[in-house]
């Protein structure tokens, strides 16, 4: 599991906590972990802010294709690419057969299409369910404004025309 996983589940495991201590009832705890988070966020924000700033943009920019890395300087704010940027440097760690069709920024959504034959490899469901898992996994480290992910089948490919040599007239005969 990489540490882009690793990072994701530890932020649910956050929400889970924060949730268990919304549901019982006790609105005092629930408000000082909120705010315990937002603290712990601005506080280790400042120091990654302090470390990008000291590194500058070339030692910087050999960080730029870690996934955790990518994540946390997008999550405070700090990374130095573009939505656009990351959109693509995500789509190229994810390896999977698609291409861009574009952005909603309004809307944060991400659409690709299928560049696979039957749109996913064998084009059964779980196939490109399994494309779909792995490029919303990247889009998640690199390029956390995306909140959705639709993926079209790839485009019909127009059938073969199959085009033999005209046969030869009969000789005339004079």
């Amino acid at each position: 599991m990489s540490a882009a996983v690793d990072a994701r589940l530890a932020g649910q495991r956050v929400e889970e906590v924060l949730d268990g201590l919304a549901a019982t009832g006790d609105r005092a705890a629930c408000a000082a972990a909120e705010e315990l988070v937002r603290v712990l966020m601005d506080f280790y924000g400042a120091g990654l802010a302090r470390i990008v700033e000291r590194l500058g943009d070339g030692a910087l920019s050999a960080l730029l294709d870690d996934q955790l890395v990518s994540s946390l300087l997008a999550l405070h704010d700090l990374h130095p690419e573009d939505v656009h940027t990351r959109i693509a440097r995500a789509l190229d760690a994810a390896a999977q057969p698609v291409e861009l069709v574009g952005f909603e920024e309004a809307t944060a959504t991400l659409r690709l299409r299928s560049t696979a034959a039957g749109g996913g490899g064998c084009g059964c469901g779980s196939t490109a369910d399994a494309v779909r898992q792995q490029v919303e996994d990247a889009v998640a480290a690199f390029a956390p404004e995306v909140t959705s992910v639709e993926v079209e089948p790839a485009a019909p490919q127009p059938a073969l025309l199959q085009i033999g040599t005209r046969p030869k007239p009969p000789a005339r005969v004079s």
